[in-house]
């Protein structure tokens, strides 16, 4: 029998607790390195796993090359979303976001650069925070999620500037527009809401739920992604997935995917998308849908476009969800390999 030592766990019974937190494993988010060859995953166990895309996608990859290059306790509860900078990375989970410097995450014992709380109602609230969207004009990072509001926060300064506030319920998703200062949130009370950041108001209001097309009331009214291009906006969850124009306030395609859609990104000529099921969806603008590429996930809740310049050779779409793998597309065909924590 193995000793262990003093307040550890026995090896073996470390190795059934390990195999049992990957049993029960959600990747709820990703983020790509600005370098574009390192690949952030984080799950609902609070864990950041920062996977080698360079080692994994080399011919002479080994199945080790598939594994976490490091891995690290991030925060106490599920790391739901992040993003990255040139030089940062950001990460969120209950009532507070973490700053991460890239250059030192592949150290071992990387320390967060600092931590943020937005400032809530009251001290006992913890909203989980959803989504994180990155103004790069602004040089200002914003936060959503349980408790309806949109918090705008200076990244030079890190102070909290101004809240948005209009939604019910709590906010799922948002999206830049990026030709305007605009910004576009979805949420559980089945309202996308546009905001102009200048004037820090409400500009627009699509309930998409109340158009009878989109509408299935037995999924239910919530906003659970959505995306935006230019003048047209893509969006899913309860109501079916489906493509607006945002000037007309029209929907103009519904996609006859029956499943509730977690996550969706225009990419090229094509909409993909993701949510229950193990695929990725490949959509035509038109409604067509073009092909559905089986992952390893019972249920996929985000995909990653690695598209950095700097790394080519990496230019791949990951996508993870209800397990602890992370699917690897070399081309949008067929599923390459896995990652996993």
């Amino acid at each position: 029998m193995e000793r262990a030592l003093p307040h550890a766990v026995p090896l073996g019974q470390m190795e059934v607790f390990q195999a049992l937190q990957r049993l029960h494993m959600t990747i709820f988010s990703q983020s790509v390195s600005p370098c574009g060859k390192f690949l952030a995953a984080g799950n609902n166990y609070g864990q950041i796993a920062i996977f080698s895309l360079s080692a994994a996608l080399s011919s002479e990859a080994k199945e080790e090359s598939k594994k976490p290059a490091v891995t690290f306790q991030a925060h106490d509860g599920p790391v739901y979303c992040m993003v990255s900078t040139d030089r940062h990375m950001f990460s969120a989970g209950d009532g507070e976001v973490k700053a991460w410097l890239w250059a030192e995450i592949l150290k071992k014992g990387c320390k967060e650069l600092w931590h943020r709380q937005p400032p809530y109602r009251t001290s006992l609230e913890v909203p989980e925070i959803n989504a994180l969207l990155l103004i790069p004009k602004e040089n200002a990072l914003i936060l959503a999620g349980g408790d309806c509001q949109l918090h705008m926060m200076d990244l030079e300064t890190g102070s909290f500037t101004r809240a948005l506030r209009g939604h019910t319920d709590y906010i799922h998703c948002l999206a830049l527009r990026e030709r305007s200062p605009e910004v576009l949130s979805g949420g559980e009370d089945g309202a996308v809401r546009l905001w102009d950041l200048r004037s820090a108001k409400e500009v627009q209001t699509i309930e998409v739920y109340k158009h009878e097309e989109c509408s299935r009331p037995h999924n239910g009214r919530w906003i659970g992604c959505l995306a935006t291009d230019s003048d047209w906006m893509v969006c899913g969850g309860g109501p079916a997935l489906t493509l607006w124009h945002l000037r007309s306030s029209t929907p103009t395609t519904i996609f006859p995917m029956r499943a509730p859609q977690k996550h969706v990104t225009f990419y090229q000529d094509l909409i993909l998308s993701a949510g229950q099921g193990p695929c990725v969806n490949q959509w035509q603008l038109s409604g067509e849908l073009k092909a559905q590429v089986p992952g390893s996930s019972p249920g996929l809740l985000s995909l990653s476009l690695n598209q950095q310049p700097a790394a080519p050779e990496c230019k791949v779409l990951t996508a993870a969800g209800n397990s602890c793998r992370v699917d690897v597309f070399t081309n949008l065909g067929y599923r390459a390999f896995s990652l996993s924590f």
